[in-house]
């Protein structure tokens, strides 16, 4: 059974930085595609990062040059750095992995599996 866990959210001020990562484990595959997810009050679910199960990581245009992502090759450990938060990047923050990928930059793949996310609150 594939366990995905996150960590790392938290309260910071305009300006902060935060450093979230995902852990996958378990199940048959030895690699997954993994990414952060993001769920603001008010707004669909949008996709911040994905890295594919090589280790190929691709952030979302709406948060390049603030967050980076990253992922050390043959690990399934997804980390987001964000920079320079703002109260609209508050939300939850969720983890996903997936066995296949029919498009990787629109994040379409099969998220089957789902962590429980980490609330992060930016004030002003």
């Amino acid at each position: 059974q594939v366990q995905v866990m996150e960590s790392g959210g938290g309260s910071v001020t305009t300006g902060g930085s935060l450093r979230l990562t995902c852990v996958v484990s378990g199940g048959r595959y030895k690699h997954y595609s993994m990414a952060w997810f993001r769920q603001i009050p008010g707004k669909e679910r949008e996709g911040v990062a994905i890295s594919s199960s090589t280790g190929r990581t691709v952030d979302a245009d709406s948060i390049k040059g603030r967050f980076t992502s990253s992922r050390d090759q043959g690990t399934n450990v997804l980390v987001l750095d964000m920079r320079n938060l703002k109260p609209e990047d508050s939300g939850l923050y969720s983890c996903a992995a997936a066995n296949y990928c029919w498009g990787f930059s629109e994040f379409s793949c099969d998220w089957t599996d789902w962590g429980r996310g980490t609330q992060v609150d930016v004030s002003s």
